[in-house]
């Protein structure tokens, strides 16, 4: 996927800003979709009789169908540009949706969650490469945690919200409040989102001759050795937060601490406020190409600190204080964006965007479906299931970490690779 250098297109600042906020709608209700599973386990599991495995299995459909499509969506936006390929795409979540709203039983779930991680999945990447291609390099961390942060509304639709409304509603509510609101979104970007065609420069040099040619991008992008720890990272960091966040909240508050949705909703609440600001702070405290790799290879083990306390805490303060200092520390994913960005020669980022962003997202559906059996097996032994949730989470977290601190590390930096030649 192409993004090459900044502004490979003329466009004024206020236009950028205009176009990336209508994109970033996509974004938000993708976040939206990907966390309603955290408030809406608890009707779920109750409607359809689902145990913590099957519960786990509807979570982790979307991100399958998200992440494992990041490749042929970056191709979509090389060959056909980021307008055509998240209009194209997007009709699927609002099936996907409808789909969920009218379920009669777990596998037409399945199927719906499905549907629309493969209509949310372009919703992240369009805004990852329009931000490579129309801001300045120095500028990339930065925008980049806007965009997270603002992608951070969706996050506080599926908190209090949506609590109140399944509360007075039902599940199926929700899903029909998604469905409509996808519809608009969709129309916003098809009437606002005109983008000028690229230079003949950037299209030459960054864009695939075919759809063999850019497969083939790929598997150099993961031949190259430092690809394995990046991707190590990048698979557990943000896949711990939305697990925690999407699927066990409600859960882990109601069994143990015997609260109610909305008190769990008003959590979630808070998580996605803090989740708006978050990537904006980290952007804006970024620690530099020199030095961010050694704050990367030490942050994650903060995390696994927290999660180990999330697992044996019996004190509610402690462990909603606990689950705040999880979100905070989850801003330093926008780190691991400048990372890849400066690990790769300039024509081969766009690409590495994209490996990086299906690393994410299939994470987050391994991760889920590992903890659901995690929880299945913890009960059918008599154990407590918050500890194997929370503890599985905290080792893959620390095997991800070790893997980004011991794997070959880049030999040179983007801007190296630009000054070789």
């Amino acid at each position: 996927m192409s993004a090459t250098s900044p502004c490979t297109t003329v466009m004024s600042p206020r236009l950028a800003w205009l176009l990336l906020l209508t994109l970033v709608s996509a974004f938000a209700l993708s976040q939206a979709y990907r966390t309603v599973a955290g408030i809406l386990s608890v009707p779920l599991i109750a409607d359809f009789g689902l145990s913590a495995q099957q519960m786990g299995m509807v979570a982790a459909a979307f991100h399958f169908a998200f992440g494992g499509l990041q490749l042929v969506m970056g191709i979509g936006i090389d060959m056909f540009g980021i307008r055509r390929t998240i209009l194209a795409a997007f009709p699927l979540a609002i099936l996907g949706a409808a789909l969920s709203a009218l379920a009669p039983s777990f596998l037409t779930l399945i199927a719906g969650q499905a549907l629309i991680g493969v209509g949310c999945a372009p919703a992240f990447l369009v805004c990852t490469v329009f931000v490579a291609r129309h801001f300045p390099p120095q500028r990339f961390a930065a925008m980049q945690g806007v965009a997270l942060g603002l992608g951070g509304l969706g996050l506080i639709a599926t908190g209090t919200p949506l609590a109140w409304l399944v509360q007075h509603y039902g599940w199926r509510m929700a899903y029909w409040v998604l469905c409509a609101t996808s519809v608009l979104v969709w129309l916003l970007i098809f009437t606002r989102v005109r983008l000028p065609a690229e230079t003949a420069a950037d299209t030459q040099a960054a864009r695939p001759t075919s759809l063999w040619d850019a497969l083939q991008s790929y598997g150099v992008l993961l031949r190259m050795p430092h690809t394995a720890g990046i991707l190590s990272l990048v698979f557990v960091g943000y896949a711990a937060f939305i697990t925690l966040r999407g699927l066990w909240l409600a859960p882990y508050l109601s069994d143990r601490f015997g609260q109610s949705l909305i008190f769990s909703g008003n959590v979630a609440l808070t998580l996605s406020v803090i989740a708006l600001f978050a990537p904006s702070l980290f952007g804006r405290l970024d620690p530099g190409d020199d030095q961010r790799r050694k704050w990367l290879a030490g942050f994650p083990w903060a995390l696994v600190a927290l999660f180990a306390l999330l697992a044996f805490t019996q004190h509610l303060t402690v462990a909603v204080g606990t689950i705040l200092a999880i979100a905070v520390c989850m801003g330093a994913t926008v780190w691991q964006y400048a990372d890849v960005r400066i690990s790769y020669p300039s024509h081969m980022v766009g690409r590495a965007m994209a490996l990086f962003t299906m690393s994410m997202f299939l994470g987050i559906a391994v991760m889920q479906s590992v903890t659901g059996a995690a929880a299945g097996w913890s009960l059918a032994q008599g154990l407590d299931k918050y500890m194997a949730v929370f503890g599985t989470i905290a080792a893959l977290l620390a095997a991800g970490s070790c893997g980004y601190i011991l794997l070959p590390k880049p030999r040179q930096t983007a801007s190296d690779h630009g000054a070789a030649h």
